[in-house]
Order: C-alpha cells, then structure tokens, then sequence
C-alpha cells in the first residue's frame, strides 16, 4: 500500500541507500514541489515541508547527516542542495553508485553497516577537519531553539553578520536566521504533539507560541504558513490533535 508522508523541515540532511523499489520526492524549489522518482537520494536542508511517496514494501538505509557532517562528506557548498533532493549518484559518482549495489547483494544488516561504515571512513578521511566556529554558532541556535540574536553570534566570533550568514550558506545551507526560525518550529511541533496529561489540557495556540519565544499570533501563524505550508487549524485537524 502507498505511504504518503508530508516532511516537515528540520536540521538534518537525510540521505536515503535504496535497494528495493524507487520513491517519489517533492521539493519545494524543483518543480513547485511537484513527485519526481528517485532512486537512493540526499535531501538538503529545506525551509518548507516535501512529500514522499512510496511503495509500501520500501527496503533501504536511511543515513542521517549533520549539515556539517554533510558538508565535509560530501566537499561542496550546502546551498547548492538546499530546498533540493539529488540523486546520490549525481553527488558521489561511481563509488556512491558502488556502496548502492554492495548494499543490495549485502546477506544481512550487519554486513551492510560495516558497508556503510567504511565508506563514509574512507570518504572523510582525506578531508580537512571543519573549524569549531560554526559548529558553536549552530549549537547555540539549537540550545536556544533559535532565540540567540544572530548579531550577537557575530559579535561573540568576531566576525561581521554578513560573514557568518557566508559561511552558514557554505557549510550550512541556509542562513542563520532561517536556521533559528527552524530550531523554533520543531519545539513547537513537539510541543503540540506532546500526550496531554490525565486531567490536564492543552495549551491555546496563543499561550504556546509564547512559550516558544514567538513575537505575538501573527509571527506564530506566518511560521507555520512558511514551514508547514498550511495554516496551524488545518495541521491540528489533519493529525487529530
């Protein structure tokens, strides 16, 4: 049976190994979003929710990156993915085409993790280790759930913000104040899926875009209109919560 799944954005780079049959991915930027097939695929970071569409009888590994650990295994600029699926072959060439069919006549899942495992081994170890700058700000955005001031990210690396909104571009993907704004509507989505207690109830949409550090409802909605691509009434009646 089809599994149809709505991804909202996150910080993470998905990369799928797939050795059973394709998928059908929808990016926000490749054709207004609309399913193009793919085999084993790698997602950059998106700043709208994509669709998926399988099969139902899928048989793949799932790899989930760091943006960092992205950039480094795959040695090129993050927003030249970002808002966009591309075909693994496409970025890793032959070896990647490689560890795909090793993956598939591999007898067992330990096997293929031991696959995997010297693959990326193998791919990072000539690379240049990453500067620690970056790897800070994007802690202290995702400690605060994207409530740190990106000047004051600047300011604390003694760096202008034109500069550390570059560099989030290079190893990133998205901007800094993007990456916040993110942080931000993921608490809230675990807020909102979050069991309510026996006897208690849940927050109003007001008092949880407080709690989440929103400006007013205004600000609360437009994020969710951005991220989700529908209003915040519509997503709490298409999960029945």
């Amino acid at each position: 049976m089809p599994v149809f799944r709505r991804q909202m954005p996150v910080i993470m780079v998905p990369v799928l190994l797939n050795f059973g049959p394709g998928w059908e991915v929808g990016s926000p930027r490749t054709d207004k979003g609309a399913l193009r097939p793919f085999d084993s695929f790698i997602a950059g970071l998106h700043d709208q929710s994509a669709d998926t569409l399988s099969g139902g009888d899928a048989a793949c590994l799932q790899l989930n990156l760091t943006p960092l650990g992205a950039y480094r295994l795959l040695g090129l600029p993050m927003h030249e993915i970002a808002n966009r699926t591309v075909d693994l072959s496409d970025l890793l060439g032959s070896p990647g085409a490689g560890l795909i069919d090793q993956l598939r006549h591999a007898d067992d899942w330990r096997r293929r993790f031991d696959l995997l495992d010297s693959f990326l081994l193998a791919r990072i170890m000539d690379r240049v280790p990453l500067a620690n700058d970056i790897a800070w700000a994007l802690q202290q955005l995702q400690r605060s759930h994207g409530r740190v001031a990106i000047g004051r990210l600047a300011d604390d690396l003694s760096i202008s913000r034109k500069r550390l909104i570059n560099r989030f571009h290079e190893q990133i993907g998205l901007p800094p104040k993007t990456i916040g704004r993110i942080y931000r509507f993921n608490r809230m989505l675990a807020h909102l899926q979050r069991p309510v207690s026996k006897g208690g109830g849940r927050p109003s949409l007001a008092e949880l875009a407080d709690a989440c550090g929103y400006y007013d409802q205004a600000h609360f909605n437009r994020d969710f209109r951005d991220f989700a691509g529908m209003a915040p009434g519509a997503y709490l009646a298409e999960h029945g919560i």
